[in-house]
Order: structure tokens, then C-alpha cells, then sequence
């Protein structure tokens, strides 16, 4: 046991450490979501066409924002303006932008 631990430890501490800088910067996202916040940062707003209740990004998880990012940017997901907005972002921004929305 004396000997497992330490290698263990050893590991989880790898683990987190590639977690971590995998993870995006909030600080960044907070700059890169300015223009987010037109729409997703006005509560109850409902965008005028096509009708819609804009969703809420603040509290969602960070894979569902990546993911949500990912699919607007490759076209499987059908908004013209998040299309838009999706197109110009890197692997990065959109894990900044999630760092960001999903503690906020």
C-alpha cells in the first residue's frame, strides 16, 4: 500500500493538471462574450424574428456550451446569427466562452 499511494497520488495530480489546462479561462470568455450578452444576458429575452425565448447561458455546463458552439459553427445546429457568431471561433474561445457562462 505504501508504495501504491504515492503513484497514485502521483497520477491524480497528472490528471488534474491536464484537466486543468484543457479547461478555458473565464477571464477570457468574460471578454470574448460581450457580444453574447446582447441576447443571452437579458433575462426572459425573446428575440423578435423568428419568435423565440433566447436561452439562458449562465449556469449551463461547460460541454454543453462547446458542444452547443460546435454544432452552430459546423451547421448542425440551425441559427443564422449563432451560425454567425460560431464561424470565426477557435477550439479555444469556445472553451473560454464556457469557462465563463457556465460560472456565471
Amino acid at each position: 500500500m505504501r508504495r501504491i499511494l504515492p503513484s497514485l497520488v502521483a497520477a491524480m495530480l497528472l490528471a488534474s493538471a491536464t484537466v486543468s489546462t484543457a479547461a478555458g479561462d473565464p477571464e477570457q470568455g468574460r471578454i470574448k462574450g460581450v457580444p453574447c450578452m446582447g441576447c443571452h444576458g437579458i433575462p426572459s429575452y425573446t428575440n423578435v424574428y423568428p419568435t423565440y425565448h433566447v436561452p439562458k447561458l449562465g449556469g449551463q455546463h461547460a460541454d454543453y456550451i462547446v458542444a452547443a458552439l460546435k454544432a452552430y459553427k459546423a451547421g448542425d445546429r440551425s441559427h443564422k446569427t449563432m451560425q454567425a457568431q460560431a464561424a470565426s471561433l477557435s477550439e479555444q474561445d469556445m472553451a473560454d466562452l464556457a469557462a465563463f457562462f457556465s460560472n456565471y
